[in-house]
């Protein structure tokens, strides 16, 4: 199964010029923990993390409402493309220790798939555990 089956299409991101407080906003009004950040032909970026947000800007002690997104951001971001396949996109999450990734076709945003994603589909819910298992792994090493 290809991600492009499996991805959500309907997602919110920001651009590098966007603030960081605009971007805060974003990631509580939507009660998520990271956002694509996109320029304007809609090519991947980087990507934001509320992680990014409190140790890049908050603990050192910029001002949110002036420091552009694009200064704090991740520049190096995973990503999958629509036609990898989803045990592949798996694999991906599992080495990067993240749980959802950005999907680009041409190098344009076009959606989001998720560890969730493949657990709905019972077709992929051991490669998401699995992937889980191994992110959680890795995160209790730290």
């Amino acid at each position: 199964m290809l991600v492009s089956e499996l991805m959500s299409s309907a997602v919110i991101s920001v651009s590098p010029e966007d603030t960081v407080s605009e971007a805060a906003r974003l990631l509580g009004r939507y009660n998520i923990g990271s956002v694509p950040v996109c320029s304007s032909d809609n090519r991947l970026r980087g990507i934001l993390t509320d992680r990014d947000i409190v140790t890049r800007c908050v603990a050192a002690e910029r001002d949110p409402e002036r420091t552009p997104v694009r200064e704090i951001m991740s520049k190096s971001v995973l990503s999958v493309d629509t036609e990898d396949d989803v045990r592949e996109a798996a694999r991906k999450m599992s080495e990067g220790r993240v749980r959802r990734v950005p999907v680009t076709r041409g190098g344009e945003l076009v959606g989001i798939i998720a560890l969730g994603d493949m657990a709905r589909t019972h077709e992929f819910d051991m490669e998401a555990s699995a992937a889980l298992s191994e992110i959680s792994e890795n995160v209790s090493r730290l």
